[in-house]
């Protein structure tokens, strides 16, 4: 796949987080894209408006029978008939794991991978390498809040890639700086075991090409077995680790601290965004921008400027009376994380947490961590299960997780937790999940505004 010679791509699935990066990719080297999604969204509306021609019916009638690369996503079934009619005539098919491998080879890649925690270092990477000048091309999961897009392109031979671990798409990249953020078990569907799916995550760093750099979270299980010819080990506060914060203080919903190495520091740093795991993030994407050699002021600036991303840890509303935080968190760590720190931010405050669980598989796998994270809120709302690209699963709903809990907990539809929300005080409320809970957001910030 020469990524140069392409005048058309097609994308099947174009409105996923990670697709649609790529497609702004081709879009901003003048290639011609176009693509099929099942429902029009706000991403897929920006990406027409971008100049990308999106249809929502599966029909070969509309599929564009001119394009030389045809990428989709795991997420499409087999079955799906315009997949199928591109391969039934011989067009050259992709997953978007293989652009990705394609721009690993072809450019200085960093590359960020983990079950949790990956979106946000990403992006707090290519942001500290944007803000200061430095450059580079941001592939990301979410949206960025700085840059209101998931993609962004530089005349710097450098791209930023957030490495997705479903399917195993990963494995396929060749980074030159690899980051792992952490090896709990997730997408037990697609892996089986823990232990398949942290033999995925060792292998990805066995893929750093020679004399590349592993930046791995201190204290990974198994962390004897990732390979580089050079490791460095980042944490929150453990001084045992190559680069640590030091002198966190809470700030106004945010903090300041000092990143410390063997060999540097940086001090008076500042960060305006929630959740002290966040700062455990810059610590990793201040590392890698250290690096790369670029100037202490010029980090500590670009760290105070970042906005965050959306749907991480994001403040809908903050004022002394209600505070509102949106966050994508669908794991029990990531839970368990969020919920800490917006009660630790915000002391005294009662914290009411709406959770959608994501998945059948991963709410039966996973239903003990889920309801122990919950049971640190004060009170919580448990919606049903989103099915995202899963059949329902006898006997798993969002009970499974209810029972277990020691918190106090109600099972609602989604007006039925509206209506709650209405009759309700929440000085802290938090909503979470990966499905479509986010387009609760606007509705409950009307509510309790």
């Amino acid at each position: 796949m020469d990524l140069n010679n392409i005048q058309r791509v097609y994308f099947i699935g174009i409105g996923g987080i990670g697709m649609s990066a790529i497609a702004r990719f081709f879009n901003e080297k003048g290639v011609h894209v176009s693509g099929y999604d099942r429902t029009a969204t706000a991403l897929t509306r920006q990406l027409e408006a971008e100049g990308m021609q999106i249809h929502y019916t599966d029909d070969i009638q509309l599929l564009d029978k001119d394009a030389n690369l045809v990428v989709y996503t795991p997420a499409i079934p087999a079955a799906h008939t315009e997949l199928q009619w591109y391969r039934d005539h011989h067009y050259e098919v992709v997953k978007r794991s293989d652009v990705l491998q394609e721009i690993t080879r072809s450019l200085f890649a960093i590359t960020v991978a983990g079950t949790h925690g990956k979106t946000t270092v990403s992006t707090m990477i290519a942001h500290l390498l944007t803000n200061s000048g430095y450059g580079c091309n941001a592939f990301l999961g979410g949206i960025s809040v700085n840059y209101d897009k998931n993609f962004w392109s530089s005349d710097k031979a450098v791209a930023v890639i957030e490495a997705d671990e479903y399917d195993r798409s990963f494995l396929k990249l060749n980074p030159d700086i690899a980051v792992l953020t952490a090896m709990d078990a997730d997408h037990l569907d697609i892996y089986g075991t823990p232990e398949a799916m942290e033999d995925a995550f060792i292998q990805y760093t066995h893929n750093i090409k020679p004399k590349g750099t592993l930046i791995a979270r201190f204290g990974l299980h198994r962390d004897k077995e990732l390979r580089a010819d050079n490791k460095l080990l980042y944490s929150l506060q453990n001084d045992v680790a190559d680069a640590y914060a030091a002198n966190i203080r809470m700030v106004n919903g945010g903090y300041e601290f000092d990143v410390m190495q063997k060999d540097w520091m940086i001090d008076k740093l500042q960060l305006h965004i929630g959740g002290m795991h966040n700062v455990e993030n810059a610590v990793v994407a201040i590392t890698v921008a250290h690096l790369l050699g670029i100037d202490a002021d010029k980090i500590r600036t670009a760290l105070a400027s970042f906005k965050g991303i959306k749907r991480r840890f994001e403040y809908v509303i903050k004022n002394d009376r209600q505070v509102y935080i949106d966050d994508y968190a669908h794991h029990p760590e990531e839970l368990r994380a969020l919920i800490t720190s917006a009660k630790a931010l915000f002391p005294g405050k009662q914290c009411t947490v709406i959770f959608q669980p994501h998945l059948f598989s991963r709410t039966r796998d996973l239903a003990d961590g889920f309801a122990a994270s919950l049971s640190l809120a004060d009170e919580v709302i448990l919606l049903p299960i989103y099915p995202a690209r899963e059949l329902p699963i006898p006997g798993v709903t969002s009970e499974m997780i209810a029972e277990k809990m020691t918190a106090a907990v109600k099972i609602m539809q989604k007006e039925e937790a509206l209506n709650w929300l209405k009759d309700h005080e929440t000085p802290l409320l938090i909503t979470a999940g990966a499905g479509d809970i986010d387009q609760l957001k606007d509705q409950i910030k009307q509510i309790k505004k």
